[in-house]
């Protein structure tokens, strides 16, 4: 037998542990036997009454704090000035336009 432990040629794959594919694998059963055990009768879960507790709760409003704040004034308003506006004139002109029809073929 030949002893392949030191030959370069050769590639050894070593495979690693799929424990989380396995665990994956397991709840899934677990879950379509749950499943099928409450699907046939087997199991059954009779929940019958069952409430609330009954809570009291009560607050009062709050209040905004008090705040002393000196800001600047803010001073909104016009003034005149001088500003250069375009003037566009126009006039009419008696120009000859495309036309586009459909003739009707009389016969």
């Amino acid at each position: 037998m030949a002893d392949y432990r030191n030959d370069p040629n050769v590639t050894v794959v070593e495979r690693r542990s799929g424990f989380g594919r396995t665990l994956a694998i397991i709840v899934v059963l677990a879950l379509i036997v749950v499943g099928i055990l409450f699907a046939t009768g087997f199991w059954k879960a009779d929940v019958q009454g069952g409430a609330l507790p009954d809570v009291d709760v009560s607050a009062k409003g709050g209040a905004l704090p008090d705040v002393d704040m000196q800001s600047k004034e803010v001073v909104v308003g016009t003034k005149s000035t001088s500003v250069d506006v375009p003037k566009i004139e126009t006039e009419k002109t008696e120009i000859d336009v495309p036309v586009v029809g459909v003739k009707d073929n009389e016969k």
